[in-house]
């Protein structure tokens, strides 16, 4: 209604000038005033109408028209509607701003298909992965650019609960898992992510399942074969008796020390394991080393120590501990009889270190780099029977990575090796005032 109102009082108006033109002057007066007034009216609506044009077909660069009366109205809520949109505009711009940048920085590859499995769109990431460009590849069929027959069988099979997974194609060590999603109407959403690091884990889980198994079955084989045996003989030698149960101990314990490894290791890795933060003494705890060495070898290798550094640690003494003897028992193990040994606690170049040289047999330079996977060995069947679980040198890596430290490895075959525990600057502190420090020889840099 409020729209209403002011024409029909316009229209009133003329009509009751009309009706008085009429009674004061004739009819042709009275005609010729309507003739006229219509003639202003459509002069006028045919200016705002080309006016309104003007507007509409330039909106952004021709002024919004300016009227009084019902054309005013109009412009006015034309304006208004016109704001509305560019409001609405304006948002969906950023809202598209914000996907687009939220997709490029996705870590998956994402690409965008059309009912035809044409490339609408696709992300950065598409490119790393599955060699996709969104400028180049735009409009193209995506089963013209990815031919695996892989991918076209997954393609065909239109599953969207089932993921792909297959090597990238621009990229052989890369494992991906390909996904297709339902997408607007008609769109499919293909996304790509890496696993690699995901099934590199798995891969070590079915190893260390699998090597965990060979390393258990043969002390069980071998106990449960003697205690068969001793179940059957009722008149067993006594001799022979104390070997089956000497032989039962030793693959006792050697299934205890690889249970005790495979916990100290579980241990190390746990989130809730915190680091504790106290003075180690290195200096005696070397001392230490030397005489478990010694009691280790019983007298078939020579066993040395070169103190150089009266300086302690910040860290975790039990686990410095565990790592450093592990170095020095491995080399006991690995060094044939009338070896030397020689355990060094020394500064060189702003760090400290902790190193075990031995004369043993050495290993080869591709090895070394696997040395400290777990249950990795140079030599099985030696390693076995030394009594060795495969585990020390992992355990010894994680000790050093948890406190900042690293291991350096320097070998040649048929001269022997040396491991050295090499700590940062900032885990290093000077031995308390009333602590004693014995002094040894200097340490020489070849013997390090």
């Amino acid at each position: 209604m409020g729209f209403w109102w002011r024409p029909l009082g316009v229209l009133a108006s003329v009509m009751l000038v009309a009706l008085i033109l009429w009674a004061a002057s004739g009819g042709v007066a009275a005609l010729g005033f309507l003739v006229g007034i219509q003639a202003f009216v459509m002069a006028r609506r045919l200016w705002q109408e080309y006016r309104l044009s003007r507007w509409l077909e330039n909106p952004d660069e021709v002024d919004p028209p300016d009227a009084a009366g019902t054309w005013g109205d109009i412009f006015y809520r034309l304006q208004k509607l016109q704001r509305r949109q560019r409001a609405s505009r304006s948002e969906l711009t950023t809202a598209l701003e914000q996907f687009e940048h939220a997709a490029q920085a996705v870590p998956d590859a994402m690409v965008i298909l059309n009912g035809t499995e044409q490339i609408e769109w696709c992300n950065p990431a598409s490119r790393s992965y599955l060699g996709l460009d969104c400028e180049r590849d735009q409009g193209q069929f995506v089963r013209y650019l990815m031919r695996q027959a892989h991918f076209l069988e997954f393609l065909d099979a239109a599953d969207y609960s089932r993921r792909l997974v297959c090597k990238s194609p621009i990229n052989r060590e890369l494992t991906l898992s390909v996904q297709l999603v339902p997408f607007g109407e008609g769109k499919k959403l293909l996304v790509a992510r890496d696993i690699t690091d995901l099934e590199r884990v798995d891969a070590m889980r079915r190893d260390f399942i699998a090597n965990v198994s060979h390393e258990l079955r043969t002390p069980l084989t071998v106990v449960g074969g003697f205690v068969e045996t001793l179940a059957e003989t009722a008149d067993l030698p006594p001799a022979e008796s104390r070997r089956y149960f000497d032989l039962m101990l030793d693959h006792t314990r050697r299934m205890q020390r690889l249970l005790d490894d495979l916990l100290i290791l579980s241990r190390l890795e746990s989130a809730d394991h915190s680091l504790s933060d106290e003075p180690v003494n290195v200096p005696e705890m070397v001392r230490a080393l030397k005489s478990e060495a010694e009691s280790l070898s019983r007298g078939r290798h020579r066993v040395a120590v070169r103190i150089s550094s009266g300086m302690w640690l910040r860290g975790s003494q039990q686990e410095i501990r565990s790592a450093l003897g592990n170095l020095v028992s491995n080399a006991v193990r690995y060094t044939p009889e009338g070896g030397e040994i020689t355990l060094a606690w020394y500064e060189r170049d702003g760090e400290t270190a902790f190193s075990v040289k031995d004369t043993g047999e050495g290993i080869a330079a591709e090895h070394i780099p696997r040395l400290t996977e777990r249950f990795y060995r140079v030599d099985r069947s030696r390693s076995r029977e030394t009594g060795g679980t495969g585990l020390g040198l992992a355990i010894v890596k994680h000790v050093l990575t948890r406190h900042g430290a690293h291991l350096d490895i320097q070998s040649t075959p048929g001269r022997g090796s040396t491991f050295s525990a090499i700590f940062p600057a900032q885990r290093v502190l000077a031995a308390p005032e009333n602590a004693q420090v014995i002094p040894f020889p200097a340490l020489d840099q070849g013997a390090a």
